[in-house]
């Protein structure tokens, strides 16, 4: 866990963060604020789980902290010390919720035993969330999601090892087994079209209801919608089986389930049916054979009940699997996971060596797929291809990068190289900008609000991202600017001016003349007044 002590009196703070044995308690992190301002700024930027805090403090008491700490987070638990046992502060400290209102100087086992509350209370609630009982109700609420997903992955080429077939199934309750399965492509035809914009998904819930009914008497069923609009059904027989031949049951039901969803929801439907096959192995092949079927045999056919055959299938005429299996080559690269996108150019081009060694349209395949990608991820990001690549777009034009695997594989790896070399640039000249940003508007107004939020709010960043942004840039955190500009800017008015150290105080943000001459005196050793007159 993570704890902020806040206090303007630094000296209190440093002696409470460094000197007491927090980690006896689990505390991993204590951070320092001697502001409620930089309190917040810190709080934005860090996993903060507790928070101690002085009532009196200037620009923000403890219990104005408390209540903006609790708009950022209601699970962040609060004390609050206090020099003055003021019954209002108490009933305040109450009212927000705060574990525990004790006097300053608090004794060891009075602070120990506030904060082991606060973790107390915390591990209770954190337990409720994440407690059996309840990952089991949403599991069961979201059920039928992950069943589809999983199925869906399945389908598209995800492959699983048995063990993780065999968790799976059991966790989300699906009574399937290694052995034989068979799967069913269901096609809505056109008479639900005018359900298209309106209602589709009630109709399709629908008929996979009556796919369940209908199916279930005698063998279990386990449906998905997959991308290109069939309703998918992996089938597979139950122990106790049936007097009618494991071959003519599917169009039997089948030919069932058509009729019953044209009597009652009045359209017709187009199905094939493939062999049975050893599952979970052959899915992703059954699944693309079935649904090439509707496009190659099926044609213009409507109403129909149809068997896959196991057509022997031409090595000259099969598909670049690699190529397609998700995550796709362009979502890879959108995403900018280039280790993946290199590694799922190597695995087509291994397919390709072994496959299709002598295949120039495989290669043209691979190779029109892959500059799409490119192109298409150069002018997300507002460039040409060409821009990005210069010379290496020469063997894409002429055709010569699709002449071999051998001289697609070093344009596409050469290639890809140069474009994560542009984004990376991109990427810093984006960093730059907002780190320029910040700094023009912190300049501007540094006698105003500039915390975090307020920065992240001009830029339309979240804080958190905003912050790692300006220290991966700078090197420095975003409240260290702030503070080193204003004690720079302090330094200089000082120097260069004979205007009150209130004055200059205000000027910089310090609204309390007092809190601005101890952050000073903390910063140089000296008060401004004093450092005035060593300057002169």
């Amino acid at each position: 866990m993570q704890m902020i002590i806040v206090d303007d009196e630094a000296h209190w703070v440093d002696n409470l963060a460094m000197n007491k044995p927090w980690h006896t308690l689990g505390i991993e992190h204590v951070h320092k604020a001697y502001s409620a301002t930089e309190a917040l700024q810190i709080i934005d930027t860090h996993p903060i789980d507790i928070v101690i805090s002085d009532v009196q403090m200037p620009e923000m008491t403890g219990l104005e902290l408390i209540e903006r700490v609790r708009v950022r987070d209601k699970k962040i638990k609060c004390i609050i010390l206090s020099g003055h046992s003021d019954f209002e502060f108490a009933k305040k400290a109450v009212q927000h919720k705060a574990v525990d209102y004790l006097l300053k100087p608090p004794t060891d086992q009075e602070l120990f035993g506030a904060v082991k509350t606060a973790i107390d209370q915390l591990n209770a609630e954190w337990k409720l969330i994440s407690s059996l009982e309840k990952t089991q109700y949403t599991l069961r609420e979201n059920m039928p999601l992950l069943r589809g997903q999983l199925l869906l992955d399945s389908l598209q080429g995800h492959r699983l090892s048995a063990d993780e077939w065999e968790r799976k199934l059991g966790n989300y309750k699906l009574p399937f087994s290694y052995g034989e399965c068979s799967l069913m492509l269901v096609r809505l035809e056109e008479e639900f079209g005018q359900y298209k914009n309106n209602g589709q998904p009630l109709i399709e819930y629908a008929i996979m209801n009556m796919a369940e009914e209908i199916l279930g008497e005698f063998m279990e069923v386990w449906g998905v919608k997959e991308e290109h609009g069939y309703l998918v059904f992996l089938l597979q027989l139950k122990e106790q089986g049936t007097d009618i031949g494991q071959e003519t049951i599917l169009e039997k039901l089948s030919s069932q389930l058509q009729y019953k969803v044209k009597q009652f929801l009045k359209g017709s439907l187009s199905i094939v049916i493939t062999e049975w096959f050893p599952f979970p192995e052959q899915l992703p092949d059954r699944f693309r054979q079935a649904s090439a079927y509707f496009r190659q045999i099926v044609g213009d056919e409507r109403e129909f009940v149809m068997r896959v055959s196991d057509l022997e299938q031409s090595t000259e005429q099969g598909p670049l699997d690699a190529l397609y299996l998700p995550p796709s080559l362009i979502n890879l690269l959108e995403a900018g996971h280039w280790d993946a996108a290199e590694a799922k150019l190597m695995a087509v081009f291994a397919e390709l060596d072994d496959k299709w060694p002598e295949s120039w349209e495989h290669c043209m395949e691979a190779g029109f797929l892959i500059s799409a990608s490119y192109t298409h991820l150069a002018h997300s990001n507002g460039h040409t291809l060409v821009k990005l690549l210069g010379t290496d777009m020469e063997p894409l034009q002429n055709g010569e990068a699709f002449t071999t695997i051998s001289k697609l594989r070093k344009w596409s790896l050469g290639a890809l190289g140069k474009l994560k070399e542009g984004t990376s640039n991109e990427v810093k000249d984006i960093r730059s900008l907002y780190v320029k940003k910040i700094q023009e508007f912190t300049d501007k107004n540094l006698h105003l609000d500039v915390s975090l939020r307020v920065l992240a709010d001009h830029v339309n960043l979240h804080p958190t991202h905003l912050s790692k942004i300006y220290k991966i840039e700078t090197g420095e955190g975003i409240s260290e600017y702030i503070s080193r500009l204003r004690m720079e800017r302090a330094c200089h008015k000082l120097k260069t001016t004979t205007k009150k150290v209130y004055e200059i105080g205000m000027e910089i943000g310090y609204m309390d003349p007092a809190y601005f001459i101890k952050v000073f005196k903390r910063q140089f050793g000296v008060t401004p007044q004093e450092y005035r007159d060593g300057n002169k």
